[in-house]
């Protein structure tokens, strides 16, 4: 059967009421949502530096042996090449052998330098570990904080919301798709998610412009949909929304 006009504003007023009842909920747990979802994307982030950073220790670490290993294969070599002098046999062959212990002994600087480098690189690179490490520590007691409110808001709401998001899905069956449509673009651009709203002092109770005589008139005789000139809500008078506030009561 076609609805009259009265029927749609009162089924839109009722979905509208719905609405509201939901996002209030949903305002107590305010910013929780984000601020879990924030938290957890920089535990996540840190875990990943950390295990980068310490990545990269183990292989300095791994450097420095391997450097310490050629500095004993070049002090065997040089001790080898030290016993060798004692049977050269010519200025040729002891130039030579000189010229091996020399080249020996400039590895084994440089391996003590790059030792003394990758040390330095080791202890910065471990301030800047444990600082992250501490980071990390307090995001995640930020963030157990942060979700055992989350939880305990959740738990005090979560029957209320769920029975009232049964209530909406079931009123919706009861518009128009055409309304609900533009009714569901009014509340997504709508700050306070209100698309339905009512005369208060002779203006629009959603962005508080004023409405003139007539127009009011046209709004009190539900004889057609009528949306503010100003912000586009769907308007209806206050004896409207008494009368559904009183049913529901």
């Amino acid at each position: 059967m076609e609805q009259t006009v009265e029927q749609k504003l009162k089924a839109l007023y009722d979905l509208q009421t719905i609405h509201t009842k939901i996002d209030r909920i949903r305002q107590v747990r305010g910013e929780l949502p984000m601020e879990v979802a924030d938290l957890e994307d920089d535990v996540a982030g840190l875990e990943t530096r950390i295990q980068k950073i310490k990545s990269e220790l183990d292989d300095l670490e791994d450097d420095i042996v391997t450097r310490k290993n050629l500095i004993k294969d070049a002090q065997a070599n040089i001790k080898k090449y030290e016993a060798q002098l004692n049977e050269v046999k010519n200025n040729r062959e002891y130039d030579a052998i000189s010229k091996e212990i020399e080249i020996q002994g400039l590895d084994i600087q440089v391996s003590e330098k790059k030792i003394r480098e990758f040390g330095f690189e080791i202890a910065s690179k471990t301030q800047v570990y444990e600082k992250a490490v501490a980071d990390l520590d307090g995001r995640k007691s930020d963030l157990d904080a942060k979700k055992e409110e989350l939880d305990t808001i959740t738990a005090e709401t979560e029957k209320d919301e769920n029975e009232l998001v049964a209530l909406a899905d079931a009123a919706v069956k009861n518009i128009d798709e055409r309304l609900l449509v533009a009714y569901t673009r009014l509340r997504k651009n709508a700050k306070n998610g209100l698309a339905v709203v009512t005369i208060q002092r002779d203006s629009c109770s959603g962005c508080f412009n004023q409405i003139p005589p007539q127009r009011q008139s046209d709004i009190r005789q539900r004889k057609k949909i009528i949306v503010c000139e100003h912000c586009g809500r769907i308007l209806i008078d206050e004896q409207m929304a008494l009368e559904a506030e009183t049913a529901h009561a």
